[in-house]
């Protein structure tokens, strides 16, 4: 999953007319971890959406402006909208991931 580098990069991606799921993190989460251990698969199950991650506290203010209240917080962008938002208490498990991301369809 490639990292978001800017908030200009941020601004092109959610602009984008196709699913782009952004995963809110920070270095020294340990639920960013466990999310890490298994997102890998649920990525490639999901083809139809583009995934990235950013850390939360480099981009403090775009979290707080996306209302990231915890850490790790998968939000999902198409056509410059927010269209859906994991909180961290949700994205514990695989199942609570794969059913997020497949309410989308």
């Amino acid at each position: 999953m490639d990292r978001v580098q800017s908030q200009e990069q941020f601004e092109q991606l959610v602009q984008r007319d196709q699913y782009t799921v952004i995963k809110f993190d920070t270095t020294w989460c340990p639920d960013c971890k466990t999310l890490d251990r298994f997102i890998g698969g649920i990525v490639e199950e999901h083809g139809d959406k583009d995934f990235y991650a950013m850390d939360a506290e480099e981009f403090q203010p775009l979290a707080e402006a996306n209302e990231v209240r915890g850490i790790p917080s998968l939000l999902v962008y198409r056509n410059g909208e927010k269209i859906a938002h994991l909180h961290s208490k949700f994205a514990k498990t695989p199942g609570q991931v794969s059913e997020y991301l497949n309410s989308l369809e």
